[in-house]
């Protein structure tokens, strides 16, 4: 079904949905917030159709100077970001908002722009999704991009996730944050939990196919070099280890491998 198809409101909610304590001690469901940055009306519209029986809260602005004030000021789990506006570029609109914020982004692109891609990713988005798409593969990609983020275990009651250490390299997995030598490092959520995958498997070579499905919950195409660009600007802000080796390692044909310390 396109995009401007007729919508089934009858379908279960795809939202994964939270349940905060409230002041009084009663559970409160809160959906996630998104805000969408799109000059296309009618396109804004049916997203809107689409995604809020799903469960989601939308926001919606037109304009590259509105999604930035609005993305900034507001409190949103996902922004959902064209990349032609009438006012902005999309990617000087990513780039002011990585510069002040962390929310995880969805670029739109132009189908088989892969210099759209490319910069996006760059640039700090987590994932992409080329026009024209349909509701359930963008709902599919926001669902996705929000399991990673860890929106969901703000409301756990679970144990503390541990932190992993590799050198000078730690990761907190209850805060989703890492620093080198106590120094934070500012990543997506798609190089979190790349990072976080390679820590998971030391010494061991994954290949792109395990990661496309593990980090990016999607199935793989050998065609989608999205993983390798995530995996290169990965390498890029963790630099190299203190003996100036790199610290992920390309196995032609295969994938990559994290270089594991012998001593940390």
């Amino acid at each position: 079904m396109s995009i401007g198809g007729k919508i089934n409101k009858s379908r279960p909610r795809l939202a994964e949905i939270q349940t905060l304590p409230s002041s009084n001690g009663a559970a409160q469901r809160v959906s996630p917030r998104l805000l969408l940055v799109d000059d296309d009306r009618d396109l804004c519209q049916l997203v809107t159709q689409y995604l809020e029986p799903e469960g989601f809260t939308l926001s919606v602005v037109h304009t590259g100077g509105e999604g930035i004030k609005t993305a900034v000021e507001g409190n949103y789990q996902l922004i959902v970001l064209d990349v032609m506006l009438p006012d902005k570029k999309g990617f000087d609109v990513l780039r002011e908002i990585r510069s002040r914020i962390r929310t995880p982004v969805l670029m739109l692109t132009a189908r088989g722009d892969e210099f759209d891609r490319i910069l996006g990713l760059e640039l700090g988005a987590d994932d992409y999704l080329p026009k024209p798409f349909s509701p359930r593969e963008l709902t599919a990609r926001i669902s996705a991009i929000l399991r990673r983020s860890g929106w969901q275990s703000e409301s756990s009651t679970t144990t503390r996730p541990p932190t992993i250490r590799s050198a000078d390299i730690e990761l907190d997995l209850a805060a989703r944050t890492v620093s080198r030598a106590g120094q934070p490092l500012k990543l997506t959520s798609a190089e979190f939990d790349l990072l976080r995958a390679f820590f998971e498997a030391p010494g061991q070579v994954l290949t792109r196919e395990a990661l496309v499905q593990n980090v990016l919950d999607r199935k793989f195409s050998p065609f989608d070099r999205s993983i390798d660009l995530h995996v290169s600007n990965l390498r890029r802000k963790l630099g190299p280890q203190n003996d100036g080796a790199e610290r992920i390692r390309s196995v032609r044909g295969i994938g990559y491998l994290y270089a594991w310390p012998t001593q940390d």
